[in-house]
């Protein structure tokens, strides 16, 4: 996450996330951007990231907040599934198949995020946009300012406390309950209780 105040441009080194997915993210940064023939002071201009931070992250000596993750894969034109292939991926079904997954508690894969953990609750199926995500959220850490994207998020506590700032005002949501928004809306959310605050989160378009 970002600090307040600090400007896009400016973005320094964070310690690489412990999370083994999220580790893979720099190289795999690098070999996109060069695929794409995209020089890294152009995906600079074009995600309103510095191009030092760009390269820190590139080389793995710092860790990418997934929201800025986000504006680096438009930037890019992909889609967050690209940075994370290790992710199972169902085969594409027909036009008239009956589409569904199941995942077991104990195959949910785990992504850590600024210190925030994200367990997967689905795999990603082709034609399916829901992202189904449990979230655990820790106490402290950096309160980033709200921001707009494409898509929907609905996040339902389960425990703890979140504040929820929506088109500059706050919300304090505690266990069971639930917010739902078009995520274009300016917002973000921030955990400033003593304990982990877990939430099942569902979003679109899918990050992973």
């Amino acid at each position: 996450m970002r600090p307040p105040g600090r400007a896009r441009g400016d973005e320094s080194a964070e310690p690489v996330s412990g999370g083994a997915d999220l580790n893979a993210v720099g190289p795999r940064l690098r070999r996109l951007r060069q695929e794409a023939g995209i020089s890294l002071r152009q995906l600079a201009q074009r995600s309103g990231l510095s191009v030092g931070f760009l390269s820190q992250v590139e080389r793995g000596l710092s860790s990418i907040a997934l929201t800025r993750l986000h504006e680096v894969a438009a930037a890019l034109g992909l889609s967050m599934g690209e940075f994370f292939s290790d992710v199972p991926v169902a085969s594409p079904p027909d036009d008239d198949a009956v589409v569904f997954t199941v995942t077991r508690a104990a195959e949910r894969r785990r992504v850590e995020s600024s210190g925030q953990h994200f367990e997967l609750l689905s795999a990603r199926v082709p034609g399916l946009v829901l992202e189904p995500m449990l979230v655990h959220i820790p106490p402290g850490g950096q309160r980033e300012p709200a921001a707009g994207h494409r898509g929907e998020e609905f996040a339902y506590v389960l425990s703890g406390e979140l504040l929820y700032e929506v088109a500059g005002k706050e919300y304090r949501l505690g266990p069971g309950d639930s917010l739902f928004l078009r995520s274009n809306t300016p917002h973000s959310l921030y955990n400033d209780g003593t304990e982990t605050t877990v939430v099942i989160s569902v979003v679109t378009p899918r990050h992973y």
